[in-house]
């Protein structure tokens, strides 16, 4: 049995893409899923999840994911896709969806229209010209910004264009309060099949310096 003090070290140049990817999956979590929908060859629609995944900041907005390569190294097609038509929308993942959004990561052949085969309900794209899951409770529409290529690594960089949102998760929709918990969205733990909630929350505030300052001099000093 481990001491909870004991360290272990890896060097990620002396490991395998797999050993890696074990490593950084279980430690980098819970990571939030992009469930990208993007229009491929005859306006097939493709819809694949992403838990490689995040926002990348608000001016602009931007969100960043990696689609990988299909086995034989081709890409797979919310790559191609992205690379021909620069849009996508990345729609988010509630619980009540999360069986849904695991059907559509099955690896269907090339130019397969996930929506249309699983019989998932779309609609029309706001901001784009690509459609959203409806029932998805928040899309982020977006345009590519820039790809990024490390290795075998690509970064898909979108700027967002418009967000689509649920009425019951605005608590006010004149101040733009989001209730995040009302979302009701999954996200990924460790590797593949593990999955989290979101609805075991707490709040921590931020403290101001001035605040910070303030109780280190009720402490005191420290012995």
């Amino acid at each position: 049995m481990s001491n909870a003090s004991e360290i272990h070290s890896f060097d990620f140049a002396a490991l395998s893409a797999a050993e890696r990817y074990k490593l950084v999956t279980g430690v980098v979590v819970p990571r939030p899923i992009a469930w990208v929908s993007t229009l491929g060859v005859g306006r097939a629609v493709n819809l694949a999840p992403y838990s490689f995944f995040g926002l990348m900041g608000s001016d602009p907005a931007v969100v960043a994911f990696a689609p990988g390569d299909r086995p034989d190294g081709t890409p797979k097609d919310t790559a191609l896709n992205i690379g021909s038509g620069g849009e996508f929308t990345v729609n988010l993942v509630s619980d009540e969806l999360a069986a849904t959004m695991n059907a559509t990561a099955t690896e269907f052949p090339h130019g397969t229209d996930e929506a249309g085969v699983l019989g998932i309900p779309l609609a029309p794209g706001t901001y784009v010209r690509v459609p959203r899951v409806a029932a998805s409770p928040a899309a982020l529409e977006c345009r590519e910004a820039r790809t990024v290529t490390i290795g075998r690594t690509r970064v898909i960089l979108g700027e967002v264009l418009g967000l689509l949102l649920r009425a019951d998760a605005l608590t006010d929709p004149a101040k733009l309060y989001v209730d995040t918990t009302a979302l009701d969205l999954v996200g990924r733990m460790g590797g593949r099949g593990t999955y989290t909630r979101t609805r075991d929350t707490f709040v921590l505030d931020r403290i101001p310096y001035a605040q910070w300052q303030q109780a280190q001099e009720r402490e005191g000093p420290q012995d």
